[in-house]
């Protein structure tokens, strides 16, 4: 039996314990897992910050994400109500039949494999938000560790298993699996495995996507792959914050080197103030030195893209840069009208770095049809005052259909983790667009519902049981009661 087989045997075994465990036990077991990551914090920050070449501040603030979002998960369960748990009580005397008794909640799927993300070492990878969403459901979890931070992962992965000892959990809840291509390959293909989690490029979420629909008995991939998150600016709005609007651009385009599922890779400026826009920004993206990237592959992709871009004559280049060694990003800015846009699909593309396009409309007729052609993003921006606003419903309303988060104000970068935020978006930039990879709602990506139809009342669950014991929000003959 290959160690792939072990791996899923175990899972398994857990999974059937699991799925039976009060809330409180799951609930104890994230926090204890928090706990533990937390207690080897002056290891882990800086052997994060070396092998993913960022800053030890920008992993401190990861690392406090991550802790974040374990224990808003551990607060979601401990309430309890994330199950929907939904109750129509029978009616003997209907006519002309009999109503029966019927309750419906959400059950965990059984073992999900999780593939970890090269940009955050922490809050996406072996105890990010894939991983803690599908132990917060009952999932046991394979996770497959990403190559560019091994060490990270290792040591994050024994803190979780400190926590599955402690509390008493089997052994099989978390496993933590190294390897390459085929690694995945296998695990996904596995019988076993109910569910897959994945951030990352298009080529490597669409490649687990296929195979997991390929399957004798298809199951669910949620692939999160990238998106260029356009920002759309309206021309009063410019008229009026323009130094404002080209800092706030230029800084969200930068941050982190570009290594950003939210970067703000297109941002449409209205032509009449093209000039003014285009060379306040990259006067301050000239500022911005380069910096190391997540690794050498990284960085040599980014710099071929800008390559393979420049070939393009329909582009005007205002930040040009070369790639000065094998690890460090520079700025690149070009800029084109909204018909040469339209015209070329690879200006969609994204360039995973500190890249972007600016294109330049004539007027709201041309938005519109930049609009209409974009393709899925995670997130969709757009500033203009409210009266502006008022006369573009039929942008906006557009524009919810292509993006999963709609921003008036503020930048795309950074991710609200809490109970409202969706991290996901219509395809290409996930593989579901009914799904989130951040927040609470997150762990609905790894449970079914369950009908139980005339159940003897010995047998109900307890989110089910008459005089609500949990004491959960449910949906009773139509209503919602806590009681």
């Amino acid at each position: 039996m290959s160690q792939i087989a072990i791996n899923f045997q175990d899972a398994q075994k857990a999974f059937l314990i699991l799925k039976t465990l009060k809330k409180e036990k799951i609930s104890g077991f994230l926090e204890e897992m928090a706990g533990q990551i937390d207690a080897i914090r002056d290891d882990l920050i800086p052997t994060a910050a070396g092998e993913s070449h960022l800053p030890e501040g920008r992993i401190t603030g990861e690392l406090g994400r991550t802790l974040g979002q374990i224990r808003l998960f551990a607060a979601l369960v401990n309430e309890g109500s994330w199950v929907e748990a939904t109750i129509d009580h029978p009616d003997p005397d209907r006519k002309p039949a009999p109503k029966p008794d019927i309750r419906r909640m959400l059950k965990p799927l059984g073992p999900v494999v999780v593939f970890g993300a090269s940009n955050f070492p922490l809050a996406f990878s072996t105890a990010g938000g894939d991983t803690v969403s599908a132990l917060a459901a009952g999932c046991p979890v394979i996770y497959k560790a990403h190559p560019a931070h091994p060490e990270t992962s290792r040591m994050v992965a024994e803190a979780i298993k400190n926590a599955v000892r402690i509390k008493g959990l089997p052994k099989g809840t978390f496993q933590h699996v190294e390897g390459g291509i085929d690694t995945g390959q296998e695990l996904v293909a596995h019988p076993l495995a109910k569910a897959v989690a994945f951030t990352g490029s298009f080529r490597g979420g669409k490649a687990l996507f296929d195979a997991c629909n390929a399957r004798e008995h298809p199951i669910p991939v949620y692939a999160e792959m990238g998106s260029v998150n356009p920002i759309f600016v309206l021309e009063e709005y410019l008229s009026e914050r323009m130094d404002a609007a080209a800092a706030a651009y230029a800084a969200s385009l930068s941050l982190g080197v570009g290594q950003f599922c939210t970067n703000p890779g297109l941002i449409f400026i209205p032509k009449s103030r093209e000039e003014a826009f285009s060379t306040a920004v990259a006067d301050r993206l000239k500022e911005v030195a380069g910096a190391p990237m997540l690794h050498e592959g990284i960085c040599h992709a980014y710099y071929q893209a800008i390559e393979t871009l420049s070939q393009s004559k329909k582009l005007k280049w205002l930040l040009q840069p070369e790639e000065s060694d094998v690890l460090t990003g520079n700025v690149a800015l070009a800029k084109v009208s909204a018909s040469d846009w339209l015209s070329d699909a690879a200006f969609q593309e994204e360039v995973f770095g500190p890249f972007g396009i600016l294109v330049v409309y004539e007027d709201d007729k041309q938005l519109q049809a930049l609009a209409e052609n974009l393709k899925g993003q995670l997130t969709c921006t757009i500033w203009g005052e409210e009266a502006e606003l008022q006369n573009q419903s039929a942008l906006l309303l557009l524009l919810e259909e292509k993006c999963g988060r709609l921003l008036f104000k503020g930048v795309p970068t950074g991710v609200e983790v809490g109970h409202a935020m969706q991290h996901g978006g219509p395809f290409p930039a996930t593989s579901d667009s009914r799904s989130t990879s951040v927040g609470s709602y997150a762990i609905k990506r790894f449970a079914r519902p369950v009908a139980y139809q005339d159940m003897p009342e010995s047998l109900w669950p307890d989110a089910l049981k008459e005089g609500n014991p949990l004491g959960i929000l449910r949906k009773v003959d139509g209503n919602w009661v806590s009681y």
